[in-house]
């Protein structure tokens, strides 16, 4: 074991002790039963929908518990930084309201980077070293990679332990001699002695009691001395911060199961309660013949802006994670669900399946309960950032847009669900602006012509209905107009007569209505023509149907 005065001479000489950390960061004065919790996003890669879902989770049990949940960005690995990241996170957190009590802006525990708590590490690292319970190992890389290949080839485990932990057990006047050269070191953590072939059990909030082989490693706790800001590796940073922070609940990933030996042992030569962890299994995809995890690389709806971007709304997301996260709450109303507690006890072991499917029905459940004006205020939220055009359509079109969005919706006993998210409005609604709608040029227009009416019908039938077009409120007395005149036009009045004798009629009233249809929407799917025509306005109606004629 090296001599103090050796140790301490490796950090900065006002480096303080573990007691000013201890004082600095006091245990928090909250309710029995409080759950301090956390959620750490690493940029070193985009925001995945699972960390929307845990985070939700992270922030229901806090609130409800009466404790704190708090953003911590574990930036210790800053060689692989995705530049935008951090912009990211806000971007997501903001969108679906999972808004943190302490962050680097506010809160007491901080900073809340990792990147800056780099005294605070190096405290602890030092703390480690003068009890014996650290080391400095100076193994290069090629040494590492000789060790492992020759575990391979003996056919046992991988790793830096026991005999293969070449500077474990290091003399004092070997390593002052490394240190003399100035040759670059790590520290690594010094496992107990008895660990290999032990095993380990703990409490999972959500598994319960769990029995794993105890950690035999050496690991890494310091990163290279020939590195500046010198940073831990996230294991002995997240031992150190959730201490210090007063974290009582880890909610995370199951990936990280296999490493929860290895931090039972740091919280313990640390002399930390450890917390409650709980993981969560992650969020799957169906495949052909089975189920994977949803990947960032292969799967668009991976990414958190794939949500963002395609205007989900956040409460219809956030409702849906919820259910996966507790069944009882996918069966309870969306406002209902969203103020209920989550409970781990109910969380599966099984990851759930993403479905879209189901997304966008939940979701255009969610949107047809909202007032035209809520609509109109998202969507225009909405096209700010991701359709400039429409945003500007829907500045200088405000009284139309109300108007659209209110057909076959308010006052509608079973209103329209054809928007599942903010990006359809263009492709449902876009047809009643005239800065959006194009026009049909004639009865040769393709989307006239697939109606199979003669073109010398199509425009007869045009001119006289816009020559006679009156604006009527009635909607059985507005369509008598297209009856009135079909008949005129060799239509028939029912496509059951037509169908008896095709030859003799133009086409039915079916196909009369389809014309006025397709001259109005551009398309032969709607909603109700007599509402879309109040929307309009006469002047746009007539307009529209000239072009028909043309």
């Amino acid at each position: 074991m090296l001599d103090r005065a050796v140790i301490d001479a490796l950090f900065p000489a006002d480096l303080p002790e573990p007691e000013h950390w201890e004082q600095q960061y006091p245990a928090r004065q909250l309710p029995e039963g409080a759950q301090v919790t956390r959620f750490g996003p690493s940029p070193t890669g985009f925001v995945h929908i699972g960390g929307i879902y845990v985070a939700t989770i992270d922030r229901d049990i806090a609130t409800h518990s009466g404790g704190v949940y708090l953003v911590r960005v574990e930036d210790t690995d800053q060689s692989r930084e995705v530049e935008g990241a951090l912009a990211q996170f806000a971007r997501a957190f903001e969108y679906f309201h999972i808004a943190a009590d302490e962050a680097d802006d506010h809160g007491a525990y901080g900073p809340y980077h990792q990147s800056a708590r780099e005294r605070i590490y190096l405290t602890f690292v030092r703390h480690l070293l003068r009890q014996g319970k650290a080391y400095l190992c100076f193994a290069t890389k090629d040494e590492l990679a000789d060790i492992t290949a020759r575990q391979q080839a003996a056919k046992i485990p991988t790793g830096y332990y026991g005999q293969w932990a070449i500077w474990r057990d290091a003399e004092p006047a070997e390593v002052a001699a490394k240190l003399a050269e100035g040759a670059p070191y790590v520290v690594r953590f010094r496992a107990p002695d008895d660990a290999e072939g032990r095993r380990t059990r703990f409490t999972d909030a959500i598994r319960g009691e769990l029995e794993h082989e105890a950690n035999r490693n050496d690991a890494v706790i310091l990163k290279s001395s020939d590195t500046s800001p010198r940073l831990p590796t996230y294991h002995f940073a997240h031992a150190v911060d959730d201490h210090l922070m007063r974290v009582n609940l880890v909610i995370r990933g199951d990936e990280w199961i296999n490493s929860v030996p290895l931090h039972q042992q740091l919280f313990g030569a640390l002399e930390f309660e450890p917390p409650t962890y709980a993981h969560i299994a992650p969020l799957m995809k169906q495949i052909s013949g089975g189920k994977r995890k949803l990947s960032k690389r292969k799967d668009p709806e991976a990414g958190v802006d794939f949500y963002i971007e395609a205007g989900y709304p956040a409460d219809a997301v956030l409702y849906y994670l919820r259910g996966l996260a507790n069944g009882r709450l996918a069966e309870m109303p969306l406002e209902t669900a969203l103020a209920t507690p989550i409970r781990l006890d109910q969380c599966g072991v099984a990851g759930p399946l993403v479905d879209l499917v189901k997304l966008e029905d939940i979701s255009a459940d969610h949107i047809a309960t909202l007032t035209s004006q809520q609509v109109f205020d998202a969507v225009r939220v909405w096209a700010a950032q991701y359709d400039h055009e429409l945003a500007d359509v829907l500045a200088a079109e405000t009284a139309l847009a109300l108007r659209a969005i209110a057909v076959e919706r308010e006052g509608a006993e079973n209103p329209r669900k054809d928007l599942r998210k903010w990006s359809d409005f263009r492709p449902a609604y876009g047809f009643f602006f005239p800065q959006l709608f194009e026009a049909v040029s004639g009865a040769a227009d393709e989307r006239v012509t697939a109606l199979g009416v003669a073109p010398e019908v199509v425009s007869a039938f045009a001119r006289d209905f816009a020559d006679g077009y009156e604006q009527l409120a009635d909607p059985q007395e507005w369509f008598d107009q297209i009856r009135q005149l079909a008949a005129k036009h060799g239509f028939a009045a029912s496509a059951k007569e037509y169908k008896k004798n095709p030859d003799a009629f133009a086409g039915s009233i079916r196909e009369a209505s389809q014309l006025v249809r397709v001259a109005l929407t551009g398309s032969t799917r709607s909603p109700d023509l007599h509402a879309i025509t109040q929307a309009l306005g006469a002047e746009e109606v007539l307009r529209r149907i000239r072009a028909l004629a043309a």
